[in-house]
């Protein structure tokens, strides 16, 4: 009996499991993750609607108008670009100030930023259409933006069947991390911006002057 209770007594006393806190069931989460994911949708449903209405207005879902960009015969493709970025840069950098959104920058990637672009741009000189004015295009009736649409489709898929790759490899090659021109300088976005938006707006005006017919 004496080595019984001796080993009884050397061997740790296990202490009760602490309570656990009172923490809300999965269930209780759904409604409050659901109502932002929600309003995040007709947010991007609305903003989008309005996107490719300015785009048709802008005659820039025009096949003509995008073939006469290419062959730098049109510019109305790179006067929009230019407004587009004044306006963009002075409501982003707004709405950052005073605290309403927050940056999302991309990673600059050269060999992949270089990759993609070259073939994006020669997916545009085949069917002149661009993923926004594509389906802003077969919005107004130009249907042959259909066969673009779809491929936009099957390029997603691939993408994301290749991400894995890619992200291994040649997103690698060349990645200086998110950086924007501001850090290229090294002054302030602010210094920067009130620098860059008037040069933007004065190549804006000058290239108006040159092309208005």
């Amino acid at each position: 009996m004496k080595a019984k209770e001796l080993i009884q007594e050397t061997m740790p006393v296990s202490e009760p499991p602490l309570p656990k806190a009172d923490l809300p069931k999965p269930e209780e989460l759904k409604p409050a993750e659901k109502q932002p994911q929600a309003q995040q949708l007709i947010l991007g449903v609305l903003l989008g609607i309005v996107f490719g209405f300015l785009l048709q207005k802008g005659g820039v879902a025009k096949y003509h108008i995008l073939i006469g960009a290419l062959l730098l015969e049109d510019f109305t493709v790179a006067k929009v670009i230019l407004s587009a970025i004044v306006v963009g840069m002075v409501g982003v950098l707004a709405m950052h100030r005073f605290g309403w959104i927050q940056l999302q920058i991309k990673p600059t990637r050269y060999a992949a930023n270089i990759l993609g672009g070259l073939l994006f741009g020669v997916g545009f000189g085949l069917i002149a259409y661009c993923p926004g004015t594509g389906a802003a295009a077969i919005g107004q009736g130009n249907f042959d933006a259909i066969f673009g649409v779809l491929g936009l489709i099957a390029g997603s898929y691939i993408y994301a069947e290749a991400s894995g790759f890619l992200e291994r490899t040649i997103n690698k090659w060349g990645d200086r991390g998110k950086i924007t021109l501001a850090d290229l300088v090294h002054v302030r976005q602010t210094v920067f911006a009130l620098v860059f938006i008037p040069l933007l707006v004065i190549a804006l005006i000058m290239l108006e002057r040159a092309t208005t017919r």
